[in-house]
């Protein structure tokens, strides 16, 4: 399930993140990455235990709390703290499969990494190339959102991120572990949870069919969360 949400950052968040992430220093973006995918990876990172990175990531995570389809699509148990990745001409991020465990070691967080998460901090005319290309059991995927918004998909998919070949594509990435490790239970529920907003917006609320699958959903949540 790959899901796009708009407008996890507003614009003047953008803006003032691009001119914060404009001053700061940024180093070679293999040293997070594991042994397969530093053979195919280039491009520039926020150093991850930096001021900057963890005072940029504090307000992400805030802002997903915040934003009702997320937190709706994704059940977060665990969110991983942010990072931040620059991509320039000739940058680009070959095909590979994100580490199935992750720790942070200033905090001492480990995390199945359930979803993966790509928030965008460029405009899409900024630069050429640099799409972000997700395969599935029904294709290759590419996405490519304005700044502010953000891709969620499975952390089991082969995902690469295409040439830079004008511009610079800035954004955000990180990794969470939902409450639902299944897949395939996420996808139920995040329907589930789409046909009750629908219901209730037509027949309100107290409605007893809205009543009784609100019931049904958290049931279902209850039978499947790991907390």
């Amino acid at each position: 399930m790959l899901i796009c949400v708009p407008g996890v950052l507003a614009k003047d968040d953008v803006a003032e993140f691009r001119r914060i992430m404009d001053e700061a220093e940024w180093e070679d973006g293999r040293s997070t990455a594991g042994a397969q995918s530093a053979l195919v990876k280039k491009n520039e990172q926020l150093p991850p235990a930096g001021e900057t990175a963890r005072r940029l990531g504090e307000h992400v995570i805030k802002a997903l709390t915040a934003s009702p389809l997320f937190m709706s699509a994704a059940i977060p148990l665990r969110i991983f703290p942010p990072l931040f990745n620059r991509y320039g001409v000739g940058h680009k991020f070959g095909t590979h499969v994100d580490n199935a465990v992750r720790g942070d070691h200033l905090t001492g967080m480990r995390i199945r990494t359930d979803l993966s998460v790509t928030l965008f901090l460029s405009e899409p005319d900024e630069y050429d190339g640099g799409e972000l290309v997700v395969e599935d059991l029904y294709g290759s995927h590419e996405v490519k959102l304005p700044a502010g918004d953000l891709v969620l998909y499975p952390a089991t998919s082969l995902h690469m991120v295409t040439p830079i070949t004008r511009g610079t594509r800035v954004g955000s990435f990180f990794w969470l572990q939902s409450m639902i490790r299944d897949a395939q239970a996420r996808s139920l529920i995040f329907d589930l949870d789409g046909t009750i907003q629908s219901l209730t917006e037509r027949v309100g609320s107290d409605d007893p069919d809205s009543v009784r699958l609100t019931g049904i959903y958290h049931n279902l949540i209850r039978y499947w969360a790991e907390v």
